[in-house]
């Protein structure tokens, strides 16, 4: 890596380390060919249920040059999130999606990204560029495959050989020209633990996640009663779940996260189920204050619950 491209994305790297992302990766900014026809199909199939966003601006999720002008290189950064401490785990306690336990992730990332974005125009110059973390119509997943961070597993989460798949991704789209690193193999084989695991059946098939039947779906992007037809399947989960990535081999990596901003809300670690059935508008407030929890509302969480207790 001697060319002035391959030094300049030695010393991102070197810097996204540096500022606590766990991985960097970098792919050339082009079209993302191979993901077009799925995602049409699966929205033609409806699978996005009302995530209605999913259908909109698709050129843009699939071509980077419309998000940033010019655009050449696409950095994706890594950022774990696997707790040290979990929600108490007696078979009937409810149960958070780890990504929540803590601050939302979109406000630890993008403060990362901005200092990473700060020191290329230190370092470089003048780079135009953008930081993404879900806030606009990139394909996270697509785009960290492409840089070699991991493969896209069959519950159609990306899974790196190093830490499993744990971790938060976010991008940088810069206009300038950087050495892209290569994907890697699919190291998912034979084995379906996801897939069996699911309660919803949601992975309808190896690589494909029927998004309306996902419990995550139900349980956060859902705004009205839940059907009656998945009452029972839930296992306790109330905002997001994680059961096809707790199930999933390559978790065996997973190692406890550095972000002290993603640590188990202290209140949470002493949450019995009573207090989960009584919370009030103030208890939500203070403890979901910087949580991705606040996204489902009170009314959501407590929909949430009472399905569960009603199973």
């Amino acid at each position: 890596m001697h060319t002035v491209a391959g030094r300049y994305a030695n010393l991102i790297k070197a810097k996204a380390r540096e500022l606590g992302f766990d991985f960097c990766g970098i792919a050339k900014a082009d079209f993302l060919e191979d993901e077009a026809s799925r995602l049409e199909i699966w929205l033609k199939n409806g699978m996005h249920g009302q995530m209605n966003y999913m259908a909109n601006h698709f050129d843009k999720r699939l071509d980077p040059r419309l998000l940033v002008d010019d655009a050449k290189s696409v950095i994706t950064v890594l950022l774990n999130y696997y707790p040290e401490q979990t929600l108490p785990e007696a078979s009937d306690d409810y149960k958070l999606s780890k990504y929540a336990y803590g601050t939302d992730y979109h406000f630890v990332i993008k403060d990362k990204l901005k200092d990473l974005l700060a020191f290329i125009h230190k370092e470089i110059g003048e780079v135009g560029g953008r930081a993404f973390v879900d806030s606009a119509p990139v394909m996270d997943k697509a785009w960290a495959k492409r840089a070699g961070l991991g493969w896209i597993g069959k519950h159609t989460n990306l899974i790196n050989r190093e830490i499993g798949s744990f971790f938060f991704i976010g991008e940088l789209i810069l206009d300038l020209e950087l050495e892209p690193d290569g994907p890697i193999t699919d190291y998912c084989g034979t084995c379906t633990r996801c897939i069996d695991a699911c309660p919803t059946d949601a992975i309808v098939g190896p690589y494909v996640v029927d998004g309306s039947k996902c419990i995550s779906y139900f349980t956060i992007e859902l705004k009205e009663a839940i059907p009656e037809d998945v009452r029972g399947k839930f296992k306790n989960w109330i905002f997001g779940c994680d059961i096809c990535q707790d199930v999933c081999p390559w978790n065996r990596f997973a190692r406890p996260h550095q972000t002290p901003a993603f640590d188990l809300h202290p209140d949470l670690a002493t949450f019995t189920k009573t207090d989960w059935e009584e919370i009030t508008e103030e208890v939500f407030r203070e403890v979901f204050r910087r949580s991705a929890v606040k996204r489902t509302k009170l009314d959501g969480l407590k929909r949430n619950i009472t399905f569960n207790q009603e199973a």
